[in-house]
């Protein structure tokens, strides 16, 4: 099987609101009788429109939602697209190998009902200076080991992109899904596991600046604050 990870953009006259129910209402069940494997959908709904604080975006019309699809093969992927295209005002598709360092075995939901919590979605780049071997090397073996030492992290999804499927798709090496409690996504002291002692807030805090600094180029990240719904 592979995985396919579509990121979405939402028609700027339409409501959050509206598009976030149209993915849960519409899209997610016309496209979860064609998934492999149980369907991810992730929407800024209500819950994520709460903690708005922490989303990081250089986007005029932020990202909106995502959705990641199993498929016995890539090449049948029109339609899933026919079913997006409809909803959103730009789509953009991504072929990509997941490895899943820390499963969600904490915050869990009925099938199709939003997982308690905050599900960060990460669009990251390779920058020029590092080869892909070493980004990785550096991305998997010592940043992430290290992000879920220091971070209350309860579902940790990367995401390495393969290649982009749809026309125009920005050059994102890298797509995370990282799940966090809702209170501790708008307080760093319980984000970094700092005990309420700000010597150990700074010490978390600036351990991760230096390691996400040694693998990417920080003003070229999106970060989104979504809602997780997982159905199949």
């Amino acid at each position: 099987m592979e995985k396919l990870v579509y990121v979405l953009w939402r028609r700027p006259a339409e409501p959050k609101a509206a598009f976030a129910r149209a993915l849960l209402g519409e899209v997610a069940p016309r496209l979860a009788p064609l998934a492999r494997a149980p369907l991810t959908v992730l929407a800024a709904d209500a819950h994520a429109e709460a903690v708005q604080k922490a989303r990081i975006t250089h986007m005029e019309n932020p990202i909106a939602g995502m959705v990641g699809v199993w498929l016995d093969c890539v090449d049948t992927r029109g339609a899933v697209e026919t079913v997006l295209r409809p909803h959103a005002e730009r789509i953009a598709g991504y072929l990509v190998t997941e490895s899943v360092p820390l499963r969600n075995t904490t915050h869990r939901a009925p099938p199709g009902e939003r997982t308690p919590g905050i599900t960060m979605l990460t669009c990251i780049e390779r920058p020029e200076r590092l080869s892909q071997a070493d980004w990785i090397a550096t991305w998997h073996e010592r940043h992430s080991p290290l992000a879920l030492e220091i971070q209350c992290t309860y579902l940790y999804v990367r995401n390495v992109v393969v290649r982009a499927l749809t026309e125009g798709a920005p050059p994102w090496a890298g797509i995370v899904e990282e799940g966090f409690p809702s209170e501790a996504v708008v307080d760093p002291m319980l984000w970094y596991k700092a005990g309420g002692d700000p010597a150990k807030l700074r010490e978390n805090l600036g351990r991760m600046l230096a390691s996400v600094r040694s693998f990417l180029d920080i003003e070229r990240v999106e970060s989104h604050p979504m809602s997780e719904f997982v159905l199949g």
